[in-house]
């Protein structure tokens, strides 16, 4: 058969550009890792998030915007941690279908592609946690690579709704997580507007300034503490479980991230709603999931069994 013709740079660039607005791509592939290879131009939207952050120089710093800068960031950490983590991911409590929705929308703000694509990669990782297929494995692929970069080759992109059959068939999770750049520039225009409605209350030197705070700066910080458990809880820290993994707990983390550095205690039971498994681990994220609850948003929050707590210790005394 004749060798198919490689596509030209500029029709690969414009299959990029167009796939920042529609990204349908086809079926991800059933084995993983593919190539180790940046493609920069589908990327670049992401890379640009933190070129952005040097317009800091230009529009300085000031209370307001630091502190739009971090309620957006604890927002939107709880955002994928409650949301993207604990219910879509791993489904460890119940809610309508309505709030459903309401909870993909929150998770996009984060500007994390999709609902179903991250459920989905989150689940193959739990299935080969640091085996060679786990895409960001530190200790298959490196710490790098698995901070920051394995979401960026051409395959990854893909969304494996085979994980994910179970919230695949609602048509408003797939719409939204094929055509996540409506919501990145809806939050974006908010931000803005946010930023205006302050500065004419005199609070803050421009509203281009909470801007760069709230949408670039906020964003980019948010983007690395959510990584630092694919790399640094899976090498600094304490195993409490022997699981078949690197997994660690690490208090630190968790104080970053609302409650996920807790990682060996949900290595080790994925089910349950609440991650830091004893009441001197903070897990600020399940705490306000338990407020939810008590409004009736959500409901059916899964525990630990008391089985599970004590079963596969790594000493008797290492709760």
């Amino acid at each position: 058969m004749p060798k198919t013709a490689r596509p030209s740079f500029f029709a690969r660039a414009g299959r990029s550009i167009l796939r920042w607005f529609d990204n349908g791509d086809p079926e991800a592939p059933d084995s993983y890792p593919g190539p180790k290879k940046v493609e920069w131009i589908r990327n670049l939207p992401y890379f640009g998030m933190h070129a952005a952050c040097l317009l800091v120089i230009w529009v300085g710093i000031s209370w307001t915007a630091v502190t739009v800068a971090v309620a957006l960031y604890y927002f939107r950490m709880f955002a994928i941690t409650g949301f993207y983590h604990r219910y879509f991911s791993h489904k460890t409590f119940k809610t309508s279908r309505a709030f459903q929705f309401v909870m993909g929308i929150c998770g996009l703000t984060a500007i994390q592609r999709g609902p179903l694509w991250w459920a989905a990669h989150h689940r193959h990782h739990h299935v080969h946690s640091d085996e060679h297929p786990d895409l960001h494995s530190p200790k298959q692929h490196g710490m790098l690579w698995a901070h920051m970069f394995w979401f960026t080759t051409d395959s990854v992109f893909a969304t494996n709704h085979k994980n994910v059959r179970d919230l695949s068939k609602f048509p408003e999770i797939k719409f939204i997580n094929r055509h996540e750049m409506i919501v990145y520039v809806a939050f974006a225009v908010a931000i803005y507007g946010l930023g205006w409605l302050l500065y004419s209350l005199g609070l803050g030197d421009s509203a281009m300034q909470i801007f760069v705070w709230g949408f670039f700066i906020s964003t980019v910080f948010n983007y690395h503490a959510v990584y630092t458990i694919n790399s640094l809880s899976h090498k600094f820290g304490r195993q409490r479980y022997k699981t078949a993994d690197t997994s660690r707990n690490n208090i630190w983390l968790a104080f970053l991230t609302l409650g996920e550095g807790w990682h060996n205690n949900h290595h080790h039971y994925p089910s349950s709603t609440r991650q830091g498994f004893y009441w001197w681990e903070i897990d600020i994220t399940y705490y306000v999931l338990k407020v939810m609850s008590w409004t009736g948003l959500i409901w059916g929050l899964r525990g630990v069994p008391d089985k599970k707590l004590h079963a596969d210790l790594i000493t008797p005394n290492s709760a």
